[in-house]
């Protein structure tokens, strides 16, 4: 595996590994992790857990190289960078020069929350970018969708082929352009029906309301339905502070989930890295979008030219794609 041109560069590399087979995972992963052992640096491998066997039984046994499962881990995007740069600050202040991670984004299971994660694999190259940190993101070519390997291409700075080949990625795309490219999300099956409860105007007291009465009927656990309350409240309270009116609230529960909308004419966030990223001069309270994208399973944005429209999910997304 050719090594040196991550090897020369000091922040952030970021690698898209595309795979076909055990074989071909094997071949690009395990060399990788055996250099940054042999260098001293700290390795974690964040694999589903047959790959994360996989690698672990070629692999010697050290503390040096963790594994972590990617549930603990790739939970929603935003909650991944913060801790991501936890760990990564905490590595570089114990003097570490370089950090290694195999990580394995849920894109095969995500289904219509994909687009969140393509959102993700584009903003880290920002939100990583202090740290000495090479990363190789991995994805089966027999699970992935064609959509989602496209939207690969585009956020990894660096391509490693089944055979190890690393090569400068031309495709890659600055990630402030990609993220403020029209995207439009998938509409979740929910929302083929009338909406329960449809709301012009409503004070973020009556749109907390409005969701705790819609909850009734699901079987979500009560804290996913808190932090949906606490979401729409912040999404509405934006909306009417920063939007334009009116602001419309639109609600779908089903039995396993709640799907709740916020519609405003205006263009919606200006910051490309909105949600992902705590907005460097945001006053006290004033992290809504960000604090909401930990607090729900889902949360898409939508632009057009009625305005934005901020989809937010508790319980699991549908699966459609």
């Amino acid at each position: 595996m050719r090594t040196h041109a991550a090897a020369a560069h000091h922040g952030f590399a970021h690698d898209a590994v595309c795979y076909g087979s055990d074989k071909q995972l094997l071949a690009v992963v395990v060399p990788f992790l055996l250099e940054g052992l042999e260098a001293g640096q700290p390795t974690r491998v964040a694999l589903r857990e047959r790959n994360a066997e996989l690698i672990r039984s070629v692999m010697p046994a050290t503390e040096q190289l963790s594994f972590v499962p990617p549930s603990a881990v790739y939970t929603r995007p935003a909650s991944t960078i913060e801790t991501y740069r936890r760990m990564l600050a905490g590595h570089v202040a114990a003097g570490a020069q370089r950090i290694r991670i195999v990580g394995e984004v849920p894109a095969s299971e995500c289904g219509m929350a994909w687009q969140w994660w393509a959102r993700y694999e584009a903003a880290i190259n920002y939100a990583y970018q202090e740290f000495p940190l090479w990363a190789m993101c991995a994805y089966d070519t027999r699970l992935t969708t064609p959509q989602v390997l496209d939207d690969v291409a585009r956020t990894h700075q660096f391509l490693v082929d089944g055979d190890g080949r690393r090569v400068v990625n031309d495709r890659f795309t600055d990630p402030v352009a990609f993220l403020t490219e029209p995207r439009s999300s998938i509409a979740d099956p929910l929302e083929s029906s009338p909406p329960i409860s449809e709301l012009v105007n409503p004070t973020p007291t009556v749109a907390r309301r409005a969701v705790l009465d819609a909850s009734r009927g699901t079987r979500l656990p009560t804290a996913d339905v808190e932090d949906l309350v606490i979401a729409v409240s912040e999404t509405v309270t934006n909306a009417i502070c920063h939007g334009h009116p009116p602001v419309q609230l639109r609600i779908w529960p089903g039995p396993d989930r709640i799907v709740v909308t916020v519609t405003d004419e205006g263009g919606g966030p200006t910051d490309p890295f909105a949600g992902l990223l705590p907005a460097a001069s945001a006053p006290v309270g004033g992290l809504g979008l960000w604090v909401t994208y930990q607090l729900c399973e889902l949360v898409t944005i939508d632009r057009g030219e009625r305005g934005c429209t901020i989809r937010l999910v508790a319980g699991k997304p549908s699966p459609a794609s």
